[in-house]
């Protein structure tokens, strides 16, 4: 039976000044690095040796993994990047004071581009400050210019059945290092939650959730590794 394990990245520069990230390449504060290795910790606790680490390309989320790993004494393990499990883009968004932003446009309305399933922020504009098209990284890739929860899952579902459920399938466990919306997205494919209640599920930051599959890759069994227990799957869901 393999085991699933996804591990948030901890607190980020721009989670602490309460700014819009998305794909911007923001480190780890000291809390979050912190964060990091209590989730390594957990995980050595739980004795769970993955065969790999699945990662996206930003610092934030590599170190994450990196810093638990080293926690949890497997350095060994090999680590796969990839812009697929990016954060969500937040398009014009990017960058942006959060309550500032709430301001600006209302409450109502950011709550609508944050947190709704199928809606998302304005587009980020050509040649702005936090345009991503001449970054390295991308090169031959046609990459959004914003992203609702619903698009992050279209990206990040050929991913996963391409190159993350055939080691699944081949009885290897795995870990994902990422991020709030990429992680989510796993999430809603997994355990079939509802559009309307995705939105709703949260990730804690440096929290492993230990996700324990069947051949058919379907949950039997969930918990976050600081509880002892599993907990019933409905409620890691939602």
């Amino acid at each position: 039976m393999p085991r699933l394990i996804l591990l948030r990245h901890g607190q980020s520069q721009w989670n602490l000044e309460n700014r819009f990230t998305g794909w911007v390449d923001v480190d780890l504060t000291d809390e979050g690095e912190a964060q990091a290795r209590h989730g390594g910790e957990l995980i050595a606790a739980a004795g769970f040796h993955p065969a790999v680490m699945f990662t996206s390309v930003l610092t934030r989320a590599k170190r994450t993994g990196a810093l638990a790993l080293q926690s949890a004494n497997l350095t060994d393990v090999p680590v796969i990047e990839d812009w697929r499990l990016n954060e969500r883009h937040y398009g014009g968004l990017t960058g942006l004071d959060k309550a500032e932003t709430a301001r600006k446009h209302g409450e109502d309305q950011v709550k609508i581009w944050r947190r709704s399933y199928d809606i998302p922020p304005p587009p980020l504009e050509a040649g702005s400050e936090w345009d991503f098209a001449a970054d390295a990284r991308y090169a031959g890739q046609a990459i959004p210019d914003t992203e609702s929860l619903k698009t992050t899952l279209d990206r990040v579902l050929p991913y996963w059945n391409e190159t993350i459920a055939p080691r699944l399938m081949a009885g290897e466990d795995v870990l994902i290092a990422a991020h709030g919306n990429s992680l989510r997205a796993i999430v809603k494919h997994l355990f079939a939650v509802p559009d309307d209640q995705i939105v709703g599920v949260e990730i804690p930051t440096g929290n492993p959730l230990e996700i324990d599959l069947d051949a058919a890759l379907a949950p039997v069994a969930a918990r976050y590794l600081d509880q002892d227990r599993a907990t019933p799957l409905p409620a890691v869901a939602g």
